[in-house]
């Protein structure tokens, strides 16, 4: 699959803090640097990547894991329309997580319609519960940088439209903060998943970009109970799945932002969602 980048495009990698290499005599074909540290490969998708099987049989490139969603959801919400599943979300006291909240987190209270991408990020932190939207801040706009560079526009429920072809609808793994700050326990990963499925039945993603290790946990553990113990870096590269959808794993844009040098990576993730969206 061709990657080849626009001037607008490479303009947002750079808006991102990646310098882009063209080298002259491979300008029609550019390729990754094997170097890579705040810098991200440009043009092509990413050459293969090295990728530590996470069990004994030998696995081909990015095998695809067909995971099964954890059980135990707390009520039944496989029928409900958008509007309804946004009105149980918001008074939904099904776990601790919902103690001293502010406001629960949800995208939208109309329906966002299927969309292409579907990326699923952390609980949220301070700035996301203010505004009840997920990425927010400059996490926010990293993310909508790295989307864009790949040619992918996030929805935003205050535009207006609906999401269409190369478009990306966003969510977090569980909706709400606590007003003490603390990891979610696994017990609450699984309750809050129940509205996470229904929201991947509703958006009909091609694909879902799971950034962070909670995002990871909630929709690999029915298929990899340990995921908990695996570092985010080694359940990177392989194609899995969540309800019949292929899921990607990647860095957090916050941990990119204390991190850059992982930027490298984190593109090459984003080329391998897309390859699996429009494959070559």
């Amino acid at each position: 699959m061709s990657l080849d980048l626009d001037r607008r495009q490479r303009a947002m990698l750079n808006e991102m803090g990646v310098h882009v290499w063209w080298p002259q005599a491979l300008a029609a074909a550019p390729q990754a640097s094997p170097e890579a540290t705040q810098s991200l490969p440009t043009a092509v998708a990413p050459a293969p990547l090295a990728v530590k099987p996470l069990s004994a049989p030998a696995q081909a490139l990015h095998p695809v894991v067909n995971a099964a969603p954890a059980a135990a959801p707390v009520e039944d919400v496989g029928n409900l329309d958008w509007s309804t599943l946004a009105q149980k979300v918001a008074a939904c006291t099904a776990c601790k997580l919902s103690l001293g909240r502010r406001a629960v987190v949800f995208p939208a209270a109309r329906a966002p319609g299927p969309a292409d991408w579907m990326v699923i990020g952390e609980p949220p932190d301070d700035n996301e519960e203010r505004l009840g939207l997920p990425f927010a801040g400059q996490a926010g706009q990293l993310l909508d940088n790295m989307l864009k560079a790949v040619g992918v526009r996030r929805w935003h429920p205050d535009g207006g439209d609906t999401p269409a072809a190369g478009s990306a609808y966003v969510s977090n793994c569980v909706k709400c903060r606590p007003a003490v700050a603390r990891n979610p326990e696994p017990q609450e990963l699984a309750t809050c998943e129940n509205y996470l499925q229904r929201e991947v039945a509703l958006v009909q993603p091609k694909v879902i970009l799971a950034l962070g290790r909670f995002a990871a946990q909630t929709l690999l553990q029915g298929s990899l109970p340990d995921t908990a113990g695996i570092p985010l870096g080694k359940l990177r590269g392989t194609v899995y799945r969540y309800q019949g959808v292929p899921v990607v794993v990647s860095y957090h844009p916050v941990y990119l932002l204390r991190t850059p040098q992982d930027k490298a990576r984190a593109w090459a993730d984003l080329c391998l969602a897309r390859s699996v969206v429009t494959p070559a």
